[in-house]
């Protein structure tokens, strides 16, 4: 089972260093990918910082937001944060020396609550705690 975090669904429907090789390796996917329903607020957020640095116009916004909905009813598996992952996040924070901050914590407990055998990120810091937690990484 893979596990996509926000930032591989950020640089998928938004123009990112990394959205040509995402979008080969989605393209190529031969299984949905997994991720939180945190990715919903996420990824909003990520779309407003967008806008508010001027990086994406108010029309691309929009039309982010349909190509997100269609991703999200049918291109990803969503799944609820369980109590238990939120618990294991936190207690994964308390590992301050793996620098790891709360959505990437929740995004790596839900990942392995679930069984999940790899993380698609392109967060370094959740790639190597990903990694760290037995995790096969997909490198772009």
């Amino acid at each position: 089972m893979v596990y996509a975090d926000t930032s591989v669904i950020v640089a998928l429907l938004t123009v990112e260093p990394s959205t040509q090789k995402v979008s080969d390796w989605y393209a190529g996917l031969g299984e949905t990918p997994v991720c939180s329903d945190w990715l919903l607020t996420e990824f909003s957020s990520a779309l407003s910082i967008k806008l508010r640095t001027g990086q994406i116009s108010e029309a691309n916004a929009k039309r982010v937001r349909k190509e997100f909905a269609l991703v999200t009813e049918g291109g990803l598996r969503i799944v609820p944060v369980s109590r238990e992952a939120f618990r294991h996040a936190a207690e994964m924070n308390k590992l301050h020396k793996h620098g790891l901050r709360a959505g990437d914590s929740l995004h790596l407990a839900v990942a392995l609550e679930l069984g999940a055998s790899q993380m698609a990120t392109l967060d370094g810091t959740l790639a190597a705690n990903a990694k760290r937690n037995g995790m096969e990484l997909i490198e772009f």
